[in-house]
């Protein structure tokens, strides 16, 4: 999901760089969206590591 958060980024970046505001603006709200989701899944896999962690030592 990164790689996709990314890949709008530049989609974005190129858009902006030959004036196309319109795509460049969605490809932006769509990689921060897609970046946004990422870093919540990173942090739930990270609080259900140190649940299951923590289960284990038991």
């Amino acid at each position: 999901m990164l790689r996709w958060s990314l890949i709008f980024l530049v989609l974005a970046l190129i858009a902006a760089v030959f004036g196309f505001g319109g795509i460049a603006g969605a490809a932006a709200s769509i990689a921060k969206i897609l970046f946004f989701i990422f870093v919540a899944f990173l942090v739930l896999s990270f609080l259900l590591s140190l649940i299951n962690k923590s289960k284990g030592t038991r």
